[in-house]
């Protein structure tokens, strides 16, 4: 496993948010951390990008504990909800912010950016601000944005969630065929069952802050272990992929 939580526990003010998580997920897959709005999944994800530290248990990343690693040393790329662009940034300028950081030379950072707007089919439109750019746009700039350092991980936090349903059903086509382009491990947060299901190789479903049950679409659609999950799955998705 190229990810590993074990128990895993965090309390907010009294208040558990974790409870004995554990779970893996393999180099190079798309795993999606799925459940209602509470029950765990971005403090999860927040504790693997080390934004949040967990009371107890072991975070593994390539077989290293990285419990006390800052977040900037764990070769991690995050997606935000938001977006988080740099509004007074051109969209190249937002890509390369990561480079320059690192304090990549100039033409280095010239080829990875122009390389990611061709990733992103966005090469003539480097020179554009945020604002003047759609959702689905804004979105990919993050995308790519995350993926100019070359991270080995990378996280996404409902990324979807702010563009509307016709963009996002084309998104989700867009992202799973760039993760798979690039080869990146990645795991994202989602309360949108469809979504899970059609990006997805592994779901990890949450629920008042412990795992109910960790498959493949496939599996957790045909034989659900919880009635949680039988309730949170419901008929219309479980019929579709008993059919197929």
């Amino acid at each position: 496993m190229y990810v590993e939580m074990r128990q895993i526990n965090k309390t907010f003010d009294g208040f558990q948010a974790s409870r004995n998580v554990s779970f893996g997920v393999e180099k190079g897959s798309l795993a999606a951390l799925l459940g209602p709005s509470g029950s765990g999944k971005t403090t999860i994800l927040r504790m693997i990008a080390g934004l949040d530290r967990p009371d107890c248990g072991d975070i593994l990343i390539n077989g290293v504990r990285v419990n006390a690693l800052p977040g900037s040393q764990r070769g991690i790329g995050f997606v935000f909800q938001n977006y988080a662009l740099f509004r007074y940034m051109t969209v190249a300028e937002n890509i390369a912010f990561g480079l320059k950081v690192q304090k990549r030379s100039k033409p280095e950072i010239k080829s990875r950016v122009e390389e990611l707007l061709e990733l992103i089919s966005m090469e003539e439109l480097g020179k554009r601000y945020p604002h003047q750019l759609s959702g689905g746009q804004r979105q990919r700039v993050a995308f790519a944005r995350a993926l100019a350092p070359d991270p080995q991980l990378l996280l996404l936090d409902e990324p979807f969630a702010a563009i509307d349903a016709k963009v996002r059903r084309e998104l989700r086509t867009w992202l799973r065929g760039m993760i798979e382009r690039v080869g990146v491990t990645s795991i994202f947060v989602t309360h949108d069952q469809e979504e899970a299901m059609e990006v997805a190789d592994t779901i990890i479903i949450t629920n008042l802050g412990k795992i109910e049950q960790i498959g493949t679409p496939e599996e957790i659609c045909q034989n659900p272990q919880t009635q949680f999950v039988e309730e949170f799955i419901d008929d219309l998705h479980r019929g579709s992929w008993k059919q197929s």
